[in-house]
């Protein structure tokens, strides 16, 4: 077994300080394997002005530099998040494995929406590398950044690649009845666990996200999620029921092409 963490952060974290240090303290209570944490977990979000101001991105790019530094310190054996970098228009959104402290870049976020609050094709350039799965301790692992979850193809791929397990970083609204759909389906789909962290609450500006961070399992149930009262929850990750499950519906259903 695996044991896998997941949370809801709040906007504006920075690595350090009273919030900081609860948040260690809770990492530490439940003693997780792998973290899963939000979508560029520090400092606040960027996104909702479609108007793109470089001395914001700079200062968003320094706060998860230090954050990177700071989830390394955890003393959580594997994280997974994501983080801006440079890109071709102004900033990239970078998914990333921490392992024994040794930081491994995976994509850069392909599917960008822009709309009221989340002007991200805007802000960020379209990450354009295939999504590859990546071996994290004794995990099989495929990350898809928040919008991803909604591309359905994604995770069946990861699962035909073996993962057993998807994780899902987000900065995503209070509806959050559409993400647990998207959710069940992408575990459905691959056979893999589905883990993802959200920010929560509301940011200076009023935007407000949903949190509720969430697991399922590979046949598409809900496990755990956390609220209010919990904004860190765990499962164990039993990796030969995900390679179990890859031999039920749907996961065995054989793709046919007809020949023009």
């Amino acid at each position: 077994m695996v044991r896998v963490a997941f949370v809801e952060w709040p906007d504006g974290l920075i690595a350090g300080g009273r919030e900081w240090d609860e948040i260690r303290r809770q990492v530490d209570l439940v003693g997780p394997d792998l973290l899963v944490a939000n979508e560029l977990p520090f400092g606040p979000w960027i996104a909702k002005p479609a108007d793109v101001d470089l001395e914001v991105a700079k200062r968003s790019i320094d706060a998860n530099d230090r954050g990177v530094e700071a989830l390394k310190d955890l003393g959580v054996r594997s994280v997974i998040s994501s983080r801006p970098v440079l890109g071709p228009i102004c900033l990239s959104n970078e998914a990333f494995v921490i392992e024994s402290g040794k930081y491994q870049r995976l994509h850069c976020k392909h599917y960008l929406p822009n709309h009221e609050g989340w002007h991200e094709a805007k802000w960020f350039s379209p990450g354009s590398e295939a999504f590859t799965c990546a071996a994290v301790g004794s995990l099989t692992i495929g990350v898809l950044l928040c919008t991803e979850l909604m591309f359905n193809e994604h995770a069946r791929a990861f699962g035909r690649s073996g993962a057993h397990l998807i994780a899902v970083p987000r900065a995503s609204g209070i509806n959050t009845e559409r993400w647990k759909i998207a959710g069940a389906m992408a575990a459905l789909v691959s056979g893999a666990y589905v883990v993802s962290s959200n920010r929560c609450g509301a940011a200076d500006d009023g935007l407000q996200f949903g949190g509720f961070g969430f697991a399922f399992s590979p046949s598409g149930d809900l496990l755990e999620h956390t609220g209010e009262e919990s904004t860190i929850a765990v499962v164990d990750i039993d990796p030969e029921s995900a390679d179990r499950q890859k031999s039920q519906y749907p996961c065995n259903v054989l793709e046919w092409c007809k020949s023009k």
